[in-house]
């Protein structure tokens, strides 16, 4: 991987940086609420002719980034990567990391460009380029925090909808969020699978009262994501002492480091973020990491458009161990599709468009790029 002697003197001439914004209904975890997604595009130029397009997307109350520093931040990067060989992109991180501490958002957009450059540089599509191969993947589809009646009628229509698995935000107060689950499940009946997720929500306690409420009335759970916050992983072993409901770490697990305090702390599976990670580099080596540990993971997001989505379905294709896909990321309100060609989403199922082409293989709609404040560097 990485490695392209036949393109060993492209250069890269200059990136593009888009502030990508995207109109959406609001939606509303435990921490906070997004009016639209906060996203950056960027386009990496070569003198080969080949482009690379990454996407990331800011999610303020879980990374720390907003679109204005993710903007602020791309155009340092772009300039320490311009005249350089995109192929080295191991080099290229730790350059980023070197530069700058954190900022992972943004440094996940400008590894999916370079692993696009260099997928086509080797003319494959993105999953065969990491090794992988085309399978089957089914999204869950999140209901966002509100009234128990309003979370219940949403999920009832993901249900119509020809949703399988329906993924509830929680982690407000605890008998309300047993409420909003005994709704829900009322609503689309049993074989429809729940995940929870409280986004740090609970103190150990409100977990061990809303999870043990869920379980001793029966309500069916698959696992509960990030019931705690992160500075509380010593108390998850806790939890599970009196909860058999399986638990998945989020905002617990940013960094390859993470992966072995995770195991630690007793965690069942991490939810992989390009985001968090930096990156589908980063993002494949968590998941290699977790396997060591048997530890299942999960595709996660933020509220990327199809450009990123597209980019995350090449990499759960190239990863045995990412096992659950929460990746309902332009599914969660986007009132407008800045893509043309991208990764094709029905019924929940996600398939890479026909044919296939080097690299990610994502078009995006020039009208609405038009539309974007742009910088060059």
């Amino acid at each position: 991987m990485f490695s392209h002697p036949k393109y060993s003197l492209m250069k890269i001439t200059h990136t593009e940086i888009y502030g990508f914004s995207i109109s959406m209904v609001p939606f509303a975890i435990a921490t906070g609420t997004m009016d639209y997604a906060q996203n950056v595009l960027i386009r990496i130029y070569t003198d080969e002719g080949l482009i690379g397009t990454g996407e990331c997307s800011a999610f303020p109350m879980i990374v720390g980034e907003t679109q204005g520093t993710c903007l602020a931040v791309g155009r340092d990067l772009a300039a320490i990567i311009k005249d350089k060989d995109p192929l080295q992109i191991q080099q290229h991180l730790e350059d980023f990391d070197r530069y700058i501490a954190g900022n992972t958002t943004i440094k996940s957009a400008f590894d999916m460009a370079l692993v696009d450059i260099a997928a086509q540089a080797d003319n494959k599509p993105l999953f065969a380029y990491l090794g992988g191969q085309l399978k089957p993947i089914t999204t869950d589809i999140t209901v966002g925090i509100g009234t128990a009646e309003q979370m219940a009628s949403q999920a009832l229509t993901f249900k119509e909808n020809k949703a399988q698995i329906i993924k509830v935000k929680v982690g407000k107060d605890p008998k309300e969020d047993i409420r909003r689950i005994e709704l829900i499940r009322a609503a689309i009946g049993p074989d429809i699978q729940i995940q929870l997720d409280a986004n740090q929500g609970w103190s150990l306690q409100a977990a061990k009262t809303a999870l043990g409420g869920m379980q001793a009335l029966g309500l069916d759970i698959a696992f509960c994501e990030q019931p705690l916050p992160s500075y509380l992983d010593h108390e998850i072993l806790a939890l599970k002492a009196e909860v058999g409901i399986p638990i998945m770490a989020d905002e617990s697990c940013y960094h390859l480091r993470d992966v072995e305090k995770c195991h630690r702390a007793g965690f069942d599976y991490i939810n992989i973020k390009l985001a968090k990670s930096g990156g589908i580099t980063r993002g494949l080596e968590i998941a290699s990491a977790a396997a060591a540990y048997a530890i299942p993971c999960m595709m996660g997001g933020m509220l990327e458009s199809r450009v990123a989505l597209t980019a995350m379905t090449h990499m759960v294709m190239a990863s045995g161990n990412i096992r659950f896909f929460d990746m309902d990321t332009c599914l969660l309100g986007h009132l407008e599709d800045p893509v043309t060609r991208g990764v094709h989403i029905q019924d929940y199922r996600l398939s890479l468009p026909e044919p296939l082409l080097p690299g990610i293989g994502i078009q995006t709609d020039a009208a609405f790029l038009e539309k974007c404040d742009r910088w060059v560097v």
